[in-house]
């Protein structure tokens, strides 16, 4: 199955028991939004929310960085996820964190996991209705993480690929951020890019919410000089628009090797790691 669904094909399977529905919004500071107020607003019906910070490693200095298998398998059962079930992510924006958690999910093991693409927004608009209040709650179930360590780059294994060309490294972050030509959101992260990386920024993935076709997504790789057909790193601020570029790369049939986690957050602040700018 590929990695997307339409509001369409949700609907039709809402009330189906092996089906759990996430509502993973998350925002940058500067947007102002609050997901938590906005779920009890308005999600769609039997959704549970995803809080993506409370879900990743609340002891890294670094922000959502996976955590522990084990503590994220006893997150997943609290919220009454359990093994073999089919998870349905989507976010508030249209996809912007719901890729993420598809991403965490896929490597802690979970083979059915989609997004809804064009998320809170295309449901909506395509007339489907929506709930306030709190989640339902669920009973516990049984929930398995096992950790794909080979899904999961690291700062060295993204030094190794930008030395040895073994894999190209895709940046996720705007054209301006990538150039270091506006300073970076997190004190004490330096502006710029990776020597050798690429700029593919996720807003280029999409239009009006929903990722582009395979074709345009091809034309773009191709335009940006990225062969798809050969193995790609995604990262971007921090490890979150980098899962866009991925779940990009899964519709075309060439899954990504691997995400760096740290991303530029990590990267950017570490001063014995080299930075360049400008294009």
């Amino acid at each position: 199955h590929p990695p997307l669904v339409t509001p369409e094909w949700l609907h039709d399977r809402l009330d189906a028991p092996d089906i759990v529905v996430l509502d993973a919004s998350w925002y940058l500071p500067a947007a102002g939004r609050d997901p938590a107020a906005e779920f009890r607003a308005a999600h769609i019906p039997g959704a549970l929310r995803f809080d993506l910070d409370a879900m990743s490693d609340t002891e890294s200095s670094l922000p959502h960085m996976l955590p522990r298998s084990d503590v994220f398998a006893s997150r997943m059962r609290a919220l009454g996820i359990g093994d073999g079930m089919q998870i349905v992510v989507y976010d508030g924006q249209g996809l912007f964190s719901a890729p993420r958690v598809w991403w965490m999910l896929k490597t802690f093991g979970v083979r059915d996991a989609l997004v809804l693409d064009g998320g809170l927004p295309a449901w909506i608009a395509a007339g489907y209705p929506t709930e306030d209040g709190d989640p339902a709650s669920r009973e516990r179930r049984h929930f398995t993480a096992r950790l794909d360590h080979g899904a999961v780059a690291d700062a060295n294994d993204v030094a190794r690929a930008l030395e040895t060309g073994s894999a190209q490294v895709v940046d996720a972050r705007s054209a301006t951020r990538f150039r270091g030509e506006e300073p970076e959101p997190r004190p004490g992260v330096r502006p710029g890019h990776m020597p050798g990386a690429h700029n593919l920024h996720y807003a280029s993935l999409q239009r009006d919410g929903r990722l582009k076709s395979p074709e345009e997504l091809e034309r773009l790789f191709a335009e940006t000089g990225i062969d798809p057909d050969r193995p790609v790193v995604t990262t971007c601020g921090s490890g979150v628009t980098a899962a866009i570029i991925a779940l990009a790369l899964e519709t075309m049939g060439r899954p990504a090797r691997g995400l760096y986690d740290g991303s530029w957050s990590e990267w950017g602040a570490d001063t014995a790691r080299p930075v360049a700018t400008g294009a």
